[in-house]
């Protein structure tokens, strides 16, 4: 009879620790888009499809943008005198309004955490926008944000065709017909110094 009481003891201790080390993975197991997807470096599922670390990145890439290039193109259309510059600066305002709404929905759905300020590199943009005055602002103005735009455009492809994630795809298809009608409209200003774009010296 105390055999049979300590195999049981055993029995019951064992199925305790099974159940309290699988809880964690069952609860998770449905819930799509947590925490976790910020942690983990690899693949987490989600109900739109697979969420990989790239995915994640653009989601991040495309909220940093706006973060400083919605207010540098309040700072063009405060500054400049040119009508070209206001245009693109205007195209700016309105295309990042909308996509900074969209990144925000795409971000809360997956449970992706998004910054809310410009990185350093950044704010360092907005500072040489400052410290700029009449047709320097506009050069400066107008090569940092193509030169940026160009950066991210590459990138935006790479997701659209690697990602198996619907909300990914449709957040990449929105982004990169934004990048696009921007880097035409701050190319319509005729400022842009392509040669140093090239070169990488922007």
């Amino acid at each position: 009879m105390p055999r049979f009481n300590h195999s049981a003891l055993v029995i019951a201790a064992l199925t305790t620790t099974i159940a309290a080390l699988s809880f964690p993975v069952w609860s998770y197991a449905d819930r799509s888009g947590t925490g976790v997807a910020n942690v983990a470096s690899g693949t987490v599922n989600t109900q739109w499809g697979p969420l990989t670390a790239s995915d994640r990145d653009l989601i991040v890439r495309v909220r940093l943008a706006g973060l400083w290039e919605l207010p540098a193109a309040e700072k063009a259309m405060a500054r400049s005198s040119s009508a070209t510059v206001k245009d693109a600066a205007d195209h700016l305002l309105v295309g990042h309004a909308d996509l900074d709404q969209r990144v925000r929905t795409v971000a809360s759905q997956l449970g992706v955490a998004i910054p809310n300020e410009p990185n350093a590199q950044q704010q360092g943009f907005l500072a040489q926008m400052d410290a700029a005055q009449g047709e320097s602002f506009d050069r400066t103005w107008a090569n940092l944000l193509r030169s940026a735009h160009g950066k991210i455009f590459p990138a935006i492809g790479t997701v659209r065709n690697n990602t198996r994630n619907t909300l990914v795809r449709q957040l990449a298809t929105d982004t990169n017909q934004t990048v696009l009608d921007h880097i035409t409209m701050l190319e319509k200003t005729g400022v842009v110094d392509f040669d140093s774009i090239a070169n990488g010296t922007i």
